[in-house]
């Protein structure tokens, strides 16, 4: 086979490939995810999902937001997290643009 061919045929697997390397994996910029904003009613979300979607929060804060929201009541305000334990402002304000009520 000559160069020219190798040429080609490389030429070929590349123009292939070229819309698989285009649509990359999946990315999360910021507040988004491929274009749908991220948002979490943190009244109303389970465990699962508030150490999922909020920034900074695993599954043992999630459960205590559940639990102080089963005793204290709904959220107010995205800033009454910060009443649960082992959440601060700086949680808060990653999260702001996410949190719903």
């Amino acid at each position: 086979m000559t160069v020219a061919k190798y040429k080609r045929y490389l030429s070929f697997i590349l123009l292939a490939l070229l819309p698989f390397v285009a649509y990359s994996a999946d990315e999360v910029k910021g507040d988004q995810y491929e274009g749908i904003d991220i948002e979490v009613n943190i009244n109303t979300a389970s465990t699962d999902e508030l150490a999922t979607l909020l920034l900074g929060v695993g599954e043992t804060k999630a459960q205590q937001i559940v639990a102080y929201r089963e005793v204290h009541g709904a959220f107010k305000h995205a800033d009454d997290l910060q009443q649960v334990k082992g959440i601060g402002q700086a949680t808060v304000d990653k999260n702001r643009s996410r949190i719903r009520l």
